[in-house]
């Protein structure tokens, strides 16, 4: 019986950190993990819970609850926290990020753009990292993006109230 109650356990607490802010990905893995806990209690033998678990955990490899990663952020005059030495348009700030992303697509390493790029004066000396956050942590638009990346990926330009991104999952 405890088995089955930690089983339980898992596939609500899989279900609860799917919903937190993810949308599109993880709603399908939630209704998988409570599909999994409905069925869990009804057979007894103890081979079923550790199948229900498998699941679970697999879903929980899926979606971190946190990860590790760098950016380029560039930004524009009005974006939040701007330093009062920036002075390119937000059309401009979106153009230079196209063209890191360009770059990048084309096989320059990404921490040699970083340092060409990044307007982010606090993680321009550390490759872009940001180090370990969680989704809570960051602007909902980038940690969508980032959440959504593998290990290595990098994804496209990303606008948050701060400029626009181009983040790369190290972990």
């Amino acid at each position: 019986m405890r088995g089955s109650i930690l089983v339980i356990g898992l596939s609500v607490l899989v279900g609860a950190s799917g919903c937190d802010k993810a949308s599109g990905d993880t709603a399908p893995v939630a209704s998988t993990a409570g599909a999994s806990a409905s069925s869990a209690p009804a057979p007894v033998p103890s081979s079923v819970p550790s199948a229900a678990a498998a699941p679970s955990t697999t879903a929980a490899a899926a979606a971190p609850d946190a990860i590790i990663a760098q950016h380029i952020l560039v930004i524009y005059k009005g974006a939040k926290r701007a330093p009062k030495t920036i002075t390119r348009s937000k059309a401009d700030a979106k153009a230079r990020a196209a063209e890191a992303l360009a770059k990048i697509r084309a096989g320059a390493t990404f921490d040699d753009l970083v340092k060409e790029y990044s307007d982010d004066a606090g993680s321009v000396d550390n490759r872009g990292s940001l180090g370990k956050f969680h989704r809570d942590d960051m602007d909902p638009a980038f940690s969508a993006a980032a959440f959504a990346l593998q290990p290595g990926q990098v994804s496209d330009v990303v606008e948050t109230p701060f400029g626009f991104h181009i983040i790369k999952r190290t972990q």
